[in-house]
């Protein structure tokens, strides 16, 4: 019987020999862009990427901008987890929050890891140029953070750098 450690090292797995080598649900990338969707297929389509925005006075609110985040997981992680967003200014606030469940189903025999694109379509209010960043929550541990740069006339910018988390 082997035991051994998940990557993450949050669970100790028996007798699986491909466990060994997988890792708890993770933000595979997290992006803005203009649009994206899902096709027919279950392929991911993004529109538009952008980490940087030029507004003509502040505050502003910025439309439609969609947030793409790719999880995987696997059949570890089968029940229900919390994703939470977090949108915070230059100086630290946040501006707003959300949260919703993510539920995971048993995969089919033989699947190893599975894909779960969020697409979520937000209103970005910007009440100072700079570096913004969207956090991006797994069951209560920050996973990723997405940096958006603003800028405005005559506005002091200081570039915020991506995190990865998972």
């Amino acid at each position: 019987m082997k035991t051994c450690r998940k990557l993450d090292g949050r669970r100790i797995v028996a007798n699986r020999r491909l466990a060994c080598y997988l890792r708890s649900m993770h933000v595979a990338f997290a992006l803005f862009a203009d649009a994206a969707n899902l096709s027919q297929e279950g392929k991911l389509n993004i529109l538009g990427v952008f980490d940087a925005l030029q507004v003509g006075t502040l505050p502003a609110l910025h439309p439609r901008a969609t947030l793409v985040v790719h999880l995987k997981g696997s059949a570890l992680d089968v029940g229900s987890h919390r994703v939470t967003l977090q949108w915070m200014s230059p100086s630290g606030n946040e501006l707003w929050s959300s949260e919703g469940e993510l539920g995971v189903a048993t995969p089919p025999q033989g699947v190893i890891e599975m894909d779960f694109p969020l697409i979520a379509q937000l209103d970005l209010p910007l009440d100072q140029g700079g570096g913004y960043v969207m956090r991006v929550g797994l069951d209560g541990d920050t996973r990723a953070e997405v940096p958006l740069q603003v800028r405005a006339p005559g506005a002091p910018t200081a570039a915020a750098a991506p995190k990865w988390m998972s």
